[in-house]
Order: C-alpha cells, then structure tokens, then sequence
C-alpha cells in the first residue's frame, strides 16, 4: 500500500454527514399554526390598530341624577416595520467549473455552499425569534482582550467556532472590538476565546454578529416583556400592552405553569404552546414521573410532538428548542403571532443574475459572489396574551 500510495484514488462516499447543531422547530411551528406567514407588507410600515383602553363612560345613578359623562375607547396604531437579512457566499470561477464536472466530486461545491447558506439562515433567524433586536449573542462575568466568560456555559449555544462578532461595551453602544473571529469555544467552563482585541471584556459586555447590533427581527425577548416600547407602542402610557413575566429564581412546579396561563386568560389571551429549553424540558419530564403521570410525548397540530401540560381548557403542547434560552419557559399564543415578509430567502438579482463577479479596489478577480436576502419581522397583535417563567432550574 505504501509503494503504490500515489496512484491510488480517493473515493468519496456521496452523502455529507454534518457536524452542526441544525435542529429548527419554533419558526416552523409558528409558521404552521398561527396566523402564519403574510407577505401584505408595505414599503415602511405594516400598521394595524389596537384598542388600548374602553369607554368607561359607565355608572350606576340614583333617578333624576346626571347621566355618566360620556368618554371615548382608546385606540393606538401599532407599526411593523420590516429588518433585512442578509447572507453571502463567494466561490472561485475555478471551483464553479471544476467541481460540478469532476464525477468523483461527492457534492457540487455551488449546491453545498448555497443548500448551507439557506440552513445557516433559517438556523440564525430560528435564534432571533427568541432574542431581542439587538441581537445579542452572549453576555459576559469577566474577560481579557481574548477572552468573553460567561457564568452559565449553556448561554453559549448560540457561538460557533469561526463565526465573525463584535464585541459590544455593557453600553450597549460602543464597540470594543469588530469583526473579531471566534477561534475557540469551551462549554464547560463558559470561555470564548477570539482574536486579540484593545480593550478588556468587562461584566455585561456582550456579542453579536458582525455590523448586525440593533438590526434583528423583533423576538420573543422583546415581545414578552413587561417594558419596553415595542411596533410603536410604550406600554408606559398604555399598560396594557405589555407581556406576562414571571421572573423568580426557582423550580419549576405545575402551580407555577397553570398561574401564568391564567394571568394570560385573565387579560384576554389563549394560551396554545409552551416553548422552552432542553434543560426546563427535562424538568417538566421529571416532574410529571415524580407524580406517576403519563409522559409519552403527544402529536399535536402541525405535526409537532412534545409534552402535554393539561389545563380546564385543553392539553398545550410543551416544545423543546435549543435554540431557547436556558431557563426559559415562553408561553405563546399563537394565533396572535405573525411574521411578515415580503417573500422568502431568496438571491439578490436585480443585476440579472444570482451571481455578480468579484471586484474590488484591488482589481478584478476570477471569482464570483452571490447574497441570499429576507425583508421581514416577527410581530404580535396582542402582546398580553403570551407569558415567559424565567430563570427556572434545570434539570
């Protein structure tokens, strides 16, 4: 084998076994069994009106007494307005002709690296849909110029090794560090290890994607909360439009969960999926065995299956995604849930093709890039009809 080492051919088996994280289910889920998706979108704004306040020209009176003074409802225009993503890819004039004719090629280098972009996004927006527009990645105790730590090494799920950050001041403004390539990650102690950068990592400073701080889908973070001006609307002035948080350090309990539907009832909503962590997934499944219930996992519309938490007004569907932040449990109304978009992914083409030739101030080069795109945005019609437990143990 040794003597004849350079004649011998290599022989790639056709199918290519992924090593990535790649599960996708809340975007799916809600794209299946909410209002869904609409692309009726505008070119600023999608605005819909809400109430946020009744009549309360309303009495009793003694006869002959004047009548209740007569007042108005309320009404506020919720805006929604669109945020663009974006993904890029770059192949060479000499791969493009030399992979897709090379019969032992065990994959097209155009349809894998297009077939991973498309993954990567919907992966990447399947993230945003449980965050905030800023588009936080992890947030960190402590660091160096090469250095982020964070105290709970699940909050890291979201970093992979190579993808290209910023690192942001605990101003939320400033940035430390740009463009800095991640080149290790270890989950046991919570440590990122990147390329030098000027300033130290300080406590709250956090990561995003490169240049993309502020420019996320609006998502479950920033829906479900109890502040915050969100589509428009402050809840300062108009109270009622604020989510349900149920924020105390503790286990997870059955009292707990049926607590917050009800305070989503008690405000109008109808609770009709619970989303969380692996970890609070596994915490509910101990629950239920500790108390002898049935645990098989259910099927329920849309061909989703999980844990059934039973109320008086039917099962819900308790869903596990990775994707979810650690000790989390949102509680989603799903038919108050939209996302807007003016269509799907889909190639930058207005030049005439998918694919423009690579040029640049150094000159002009054989090879050639392409950029997938998505205008759209997460948005809710009542955000009082979903809630969120935060920081419960984990199993």
């Amino acid at each position: 084998m040794t003597s004849v080492d350079g004649i011998l051919k290599e022989l790639y088996e056709k199918r290519l076994r992924d090593q990535l994280q790649s599960a996708i289910k809340t975007i799916r889920r809600i794209e299946r069994t909410s209002e869904g998706v609409t692309h009726e979108v505008g070119g600023k704004y999608v605005a819909f009106p809400i109430r946020v306040k009744r009549n309360h020209g309303i009495g009793a009176r003694n006869e002959n007494e004047a009548l209740p003074v007569p007042q108005t409802q309320t009404y506020k225009q919720a805006r929604v307005q669109l945020k663009y993503l974006y993904g890029s890819m770059e192949l060479t004039g000499q791969v493009l002709k030399l992979a897709s004719k090379d019969p032992q090629t065990f994959a097209s280098a155009l349809d894998a690296e297009v077939n991973g972009l498309k993954e990567g996004l919907k992966k990447d927006f399947n993230r945003q849909v449980y965050g905030t527009n800023t588009g936080v990645l992890a947030t960190a105790v402590t660091g160096s110029t090469t250095t982020l730590v964070n105290t709970t090494p699940g909050a890291l799920q979201y970093l992979e090794v190579g993808m290209i950050v910023d690192v942001i001041d605990s101003d939320g403004s400033t940035v430390n560090g740009a463009d800095v390539e991640i080149l290790t990650i270890n989950l046991a102690t919570g440590t990122v290890t990147f390329a030098a950068i000027g300033t130290a990592v300080a406590v709250n400073d956090f990561m995003v994607r490169a240049d993309s701080l502020g420019k996320e889908i609006t998502g479950f973070s920033q829906i479900v909360n109890t502040a915050g001006t969100v589509y428009n609307v402050d809840p300062a002035s108009f109270p009622v439009w604020t989510g349900n948080v149920d924020a105390v350090a503790a286990a997870l309990s059955e009292g707990r969960m049926i607590t917050m539907v009800d305070a989503i009832r008690t405000r109008g909503g109808d609770v009709t999926v619970g989303f969380c962590s692996l970890g609070v997934r596994r915490a509910y499944f101990n629950l239920l065995v500790q108390q002898r219930r049935f645990t098989n996992t259910q099927t329920f519309e849309g061909g989703f299956k999980g844990l059934a938490f039973t109320t008086d007004e039917g099962d819900i569907p308790i869903v596990s995604d990775f994707d979810c932040q650690p000790g989390r449990l949102y509680f989603v109304n799903e038919k108050e849930i939209k996302l807007y978009e003016a269509e799907d992914w889909s190639f930058m083409d207005y030049d005439g093709s998918n694919w423009q030739r690579k040029i640049t101030s150094a000159g002009t080069f054989d090879a050639y890039q392409a950029t997938l795109v998505k205008y759209c945005e997460l948005g809710t019609h009542r955000r009082n009809s979903h809630g969120v437990l935060t920081n419960v143990t984990e199993a």
